[in-house]
């Protein structure tokens, strides 16, 4: 019996681990506006959502007003690396359409308006 539940409680971690989604991690920004975060994404319901765990500026890193908000929002998986869902731009406070591809160790991030036909970019890189 022990050991049956041993094997079980395995089970159980290998299968989720095997649910992680390629795209969660720590993420660091492109420079914006003068500053940079590292963003972590991770599952928030069967999408993933990323929240600004650390802030950088010229003068290393700081404590900005954003830490902890979520700027990366339900981002649905579409397929093939790419995600669907919004973004926060924090130095506007605006929300826009997001869309996210995934290749290896780097993001492309859009936000995007007009039904997303204008679109802005970053190119994020993976931390962990």
């Amino acid at each position: 019996m022990k050991k049956a539940m041993v094997l079980a409680a395995a089970f159980a971690v290998s299968a989720g681990a095997a649910l992680a989604d390629p795209a969660e991690g720590v993420w660091k920004t492109e420079v914006d506006d003068g500053a940079y975060a590292h963003v972590q994404l991770s599952k928030c319901g069967a999408n993933i959502c990323g929240t600004i765990a650390r802030t950088f500026d010229t003068g290393g890193e700081y404590d900005s007003p954003n830490k902890g908000k979520m700027l990366v929002r339900n981002m649905a998986p579409q397929g093939d690396g790419y995600y669907a869902g919004k973004v926060w731009r924090p130095s506007n406070d605006k929300i826009y359409i997001g869309k996210m591809q995934l290749s290896g160790n780097s993001l492309k991030l859009k936000g995007c308006v007009a039904g997303g036909l204008l679109c802005s970019s970053q190119t994020w890189t993976r931390i962990k």
